[in-house]
């Protein structure tokens, strides 16, 4: 009797939501993959279709992830997901800016600042700001030898701040995932800390190629360490971001 009585009632636990993460993150690595491919072989018209579509999918991935967490999650004052989001739009502003043709290096530049603006904030909640010494005193370092590289190579003079300023912002963006892996120890948190020294060593090479000599296979290599930067700090924020406490 009590058998038939429970199975007469529909169950009041709500359905697990569609596992679409998965799919959008092999979806997003399969047009990293393209978009650096296309780059590399001269395929102009396709890699101007598969760079901004991955990190448009990468949007899509985090904000599906967001709206699967409910709406109290999202809008708490630490979620993860708003400057998460904001970090993507502005590398999908920059990605545009800098793969049209005529020169818009500054507005991507901007772009690109304004993301790794986000990204530091983000790194940011709810550990110690710069709380790793070493770790800032080495990006800090690394920055300004590679500034001194671009210097030297020939970075024109109206690039001078601008570039000044963004390598400070990537300095600071990679010195506070340190922080964070260390106030956070764990493979989530690790795993953002790489994104963010494959972002400084994706943008020295860029700059490099740029500004002071051509390298072999250039865009290969710049591509495949500039999407390794956002898979890992996608995945790694994500993965961590049920860890955060909740709004009480």
């Amino acid at each position: 009797m009590t058998a038939t009585t429970h199975s007469a009632h529909p169950s009041t636990h709500p359905a697990p939501p569609v596992r679409t993460g998965s799919a959008l993150l092999w979806l997003m690595l399969a047009c990293a993959a393209a978009a650096t491919a296309t780059s590399a072989l001269g395929w102009v018209q396709w890699h101007w279709l598969f760079k901004p579509l991955a990190m448009v999918i990468a949007i899509i991935y985090v904000a599906i992830s967001a709206l699967q967490t409910g709406a109290r999650a999202i809008f708490y004052s630490k979620s993860p997901y708003p400057l998460l989001i904001g970090a993507l739009l502005g590398s999908l502003a920059g990605d545009v800016f800098l793969m049209l043709p005529g020169n818009f290096f500054i507005p991507g530049l901007a772009s690109f600042l304004l993301a790794h603006l986000c990204y530091i904030t983000l790194f940011g909640q709810g550990v110690p700001w710069l709380g790793q010494r070493r770790a800032l005193l080495a990006t800090l370092a690394l920055g300004a030898a590679m500034y001194a590289f671009l210097w030297q190579g020939g970075l024109p003079a109206a690039l001078r701040l601008p570039v000044a300023a963004y390598v400070l912002v990537i300095a600071l963006m990679a010195a506070q995932a340190w922080a964070r892996q260390a106030a956070l120890p764990g493979r989530p948190a690790l795993l953002v800390a790489l994104g963010a020294c494959c972002f400084m060593l994706s943008d020295s090479l860029l700059a490099t190629n740029r500004f002071v000599q051509p390298l072999p296979m250039a865009q290969l290599w710049v591509l495949a360490s500039y999407y390794a930067a956002q898979v890992l700090i996608v995945v790694g924020v994500l993965r961590g971001a049920g860890g955060l406490p909740q709004k009480t």
